[in-house]
């Protein structure tokens, strides 16, 4: 067992444990944000199962993960947006905790993969990961301030 198999796994025990709960109970806003938050979990675990038993292919599926998570987050946010109007979530601790995650595990992995195309797809990812993170999540707290306004008169 090397060390990469043992953050995947604290990651997995650590990160994966509350958002089971938090899909399973709850109101509809902590389901959402558990459900957003899981997705950045399960891509940072594929990509340090990826460096742990020497297998690229998983690089890409954390790359689609990286890809479709925040989307699918985006989809039920414009589906349950009248549900979720009323109280909005607030996820800024979960974005935090999410971006410096990705962030930690995808430097970690750039230094001991090297330059080369797979720095480049390493870097892609935590770039996805950050952004899409911080866009759902605002996407889900009602938007970005300004956004939805009418600049008519």
């Amino acid at each position: 067992m090397n060390g990469w198999l043992v953050a995947a796994t604290v990651l997995l025990a650590a990160g994966f444990g509350p958002v089971v709960w938090g899909v399973a109970t709850g109101p509809l806003e902590r389901r959402v944000v558990a459900q957003n938050f899981g997705t950045s979990v399960v891509c940072l675990v594929m990509l340090l199962l990826s460096q742990a038993y020497v297998r690229p292919s998983y690089v890409d599926l954390a790359l689609v993960l990286a890809v479709l998570g925040p989307a699918g987050t985006l989809v039920y946010a414009r589906l349950l947006a009248d549900d979720l109007g009323d109280d909005p979530p607030h996820a800024n601790l979960l974005t935090v905790v999410a971006a410096s995650a990705a962030t930690v595990i995808v430097v970690a992995m750039c230094v001991a993969t090297g330059p080369g195309r797979a720095t480049v797809k390493l870097v892609l990812i935590g770039v996805l990961l950050v952004a899409g993170n911080v866009i759902a999540s605002r996407a889900l707290a009602g938007g970005f301030p300004g956004a939805g306004a009418s600049t008519r008169d």
